[in-house]
């Protein structure tokens, strides 16, 4: 298939700079999958959607403040994007610089923290901290907010850029479809009769980064970790599957496909691929030539993607991140 196929003209009014002014208060298009069939609900109506045929599964990783600015020990500005902790003092890292640094280039950071730069991995650099990197990130660190919201991150992001079930360090963007939930509406789903229980995906940078290559079955999708308790296998065996979040829909097929409960997924999920774990999908709206704009393809039927956006884009749902949601039946 080709990058053409997954592209759409969104305004730029309709990306969404900040979240709605609670949890919960965003709008939910709700696509069929089989049919085509849309409605526009409320997300508050989402619990009467559920019932004890469904096994609702969560993605319980939190986001890190990954964003670090500083000066090289011989001078200069740094910017450091943590995109994943390997230990207490060591991390991998996007580095924005004038200059490529060496190794052993020495870095001073926000209250003085300071790190050295091992070696390059691909894009990446390893850099060791001379402290435990969590603490330099939770003194030092700014919330990670995607490339598309244009203002710094301020005491509102940091509340809820963070799903409220968020529990494992270690991602560097939020699984946003989970940022619509407060308690009372985890408690309406389970007293609807649905269960609900969790795996963990550290998401990636990588995850805003554009599909390059013409032909998409040339796309080479980065790494994540993930986790799936066994306690979730076996509250999802024989039910209805809900992943929230196309990171937790990534971790469940990675699991059934590879039968592996942990390690690092690079699933690369397009038209085609045959779905053996989930059978609904809440998720936000997605960028235009983006990979998981390609998993939704492959979720819902790609035609019924786009007439889905074009009904989104003209009752000006609002867009990404801090945006609407829609909630998908899967396509036979």
């Amino acid at each position: 298939m080709k990058l053409a196929e997954f592209d759409y003209e969104l305004p730029q009014e309709l990306i969404a700079q900040h979240p709605t002014a609670e949890r919960g208060a965003s709008r939910l298009l709700y696509l069929d999958g089989a049919s085509g069939a849309l409605r526009d609900l409320a997300f508050a109506d989402l619990p009467q959607l559920v019932d004890a045929r469904d096994a609702v599964v969560l993605n319980d990783t939190r986001v890190i403040k990954a964003r670090l600015h500083g000066t090289r020990e011989s001078g200069g500005k740094i910017e450091l994007f943590i995109e994943r902790l390997l230990g207490g003092h060591e991390a991998l890292a996007l580095v924005r610089s004038s200059h490529a640094p060496r190794p052993g280039t020495r870095l001073v950071l926000g209250d003085g923290a300071t790190a050295e730069v091992r070696g390059r991995e691909e894009d990446l650099y390893r850099v060791r901290f001379a402290e435990p990197v969590a603490g330099v990130l939770e003194r030092c660190g700014s919330v990670p907010l995607p490339p598309y919201i244009t203002h710094r991150p301020g005491p509102q992001d940091t509340e809820r850029y963070q799903t409220v079930y968020a529990r494992h360090p270690g991602a560097v963007a939020a699984p946003t479809a989970g940022l619509h939930f407060d308690e009372t509406m985890l408690e309406k789903m389970t007293g609807r009769g649905a269960s609900l229980s969790t795996v963990t995906l550290h998401v990636g940078a990588g995850t805003f980064q554009p599909v390059r290559t013409e032909n998409i079955e040339e796309h080479h999708m980065h790494k994540e970790r993930y986790s799936v308790p066994e306690e979730t296998l076996k509250a999802v065996s024989g039910k209805r599957v809900l992943a929230v979040g196309t990171t937790t829909l990534r971790a469940l097929e990675t699991c059934a496909l590879t039968e592996q409960r942990e390690g690092e997924t690079g699933l690369f999920i397009s038209p085609g691929f045959k779905f053996r774990a989930v059978d609904r999908l809440l998720t936000n709206f997605h960028l235009p030539k983006s990979s998981l704009l390609m998993l939704v393809a492959a979720f819902a039927g790609l035609e019924n993607i786009r007439q889905a956006y074009e009904h989104a884009i003209a009752k000006r749902y609002r867009f990404f991140s801090y945006g609407d949601a829609m909630l998908i039946e899967r396509a036979p």
